[in-house]
């Protein structure tokens, strides 16, 4: 095994400082990684590793981004920040600090890192957790955690079936969709597959337009603008599952 494949990946770098005797604070700062130490008798205990030294995967693959996203949210809620306030001052656009918590984009490293300082919090905070990996978990019915994907104004309600697992590949969603509810089309990194498990609905796909029954699914890529609506009388339920980055 070289060099380039024995170095540490993020997490494993994060986990490994945690343990450090007098660690405090950890943090992403330009292209380095500090973590802080406590005041002891021979002065302040103090990490400092450059992230050259390291072999970082991307966001995407060392951790889940819809969990990720929830966290980044959530903070942010409960702080009574509002969008513009932590995009401005994270450096970044109220658009795509909008895209990061619907989980429509992957956040850099070092973007995560001005998001974090933003919501006075650190990278390892937003992150822990997320790269545990359990070999199974079991949602019972109705126990899934809903989650707020498409904004206020939306009736879709999703409803997530792989919560106990941080670090996974794929995110199902079950979505309630009301009747007469229908979404501007957007578009993310990944791919997609959808089947309607009960009603009808109606989805639209660059320029392509199917109208789907229940039983009847999809399979796409999902950069390209898409959207759901149900323009019928009853509401509908459809299950969804994302894979999230770019292969």
């Amino acid at each position: 095994m070289n060099d380039r494949e024995q170095r540490p990946r993020l997490p494993e770098l994060l986990r490994w400082l945690r343990k450090q005797k007098g660690c405090g604070k950890i943090r992403i700062f330009q292209n380095r990684v500090l973590a802080s130490g406590v005041e002891r008798a021979n002065g302040a205990v103090r990490f400092a590793v450059s992230v050259s030294g390291f072999r970082f995967s991307p966001v995407k693959k060392s951790m889940n981004l819809v969990e990720l996203a929830q966290r980044i949210k959530q903070q942010r809620l409960n702080q009574g920040l509002t969008l513009e306030a932590v995009a401005s001052d994270s450096g970044q656009t109220r658009s795509w600090l909008s895209k990061v918590e619907n989980f429509r984009v992957t956040p850099s490293l070092p973007a995560l890192a001005r998001v974090a300082s933003a919501l006075g919090t650190s990278v390892s905070a937003l992150t822990e957790g997320l790269d545990e990996k359990p070999a199974i978990v079991c949602v019972r019915k109705g126990g899934g955690v809903v989650v707020n994907r498409d904004g206020p104004d939306s009736g879709i309600v999703y409803e997530s079936l792989a919560d106990g697992r941080g670090n996974r590949s794929m995110d199902p969603f079950v979505l309630a969709i009301p009747s007469g509810e229908a979404r501007e089309p957007m578009s993310h990194e990944g791919e997609e597959f959808l089947i309607v498990l009960e009603g009808r609905v109606n989805f639209d796909y660059g320029d392509q337009e199917f109208q789907l029954k229940t039983g009847d699914s999809l399979y796409f890529d999902s950069e390209e603008p898409h959207r759901l609506a149900n323009p019928y009388a009853k509401a509908a339920r459809v299950l969804c599952v994302f894979r999230l980055g770019r292969t």
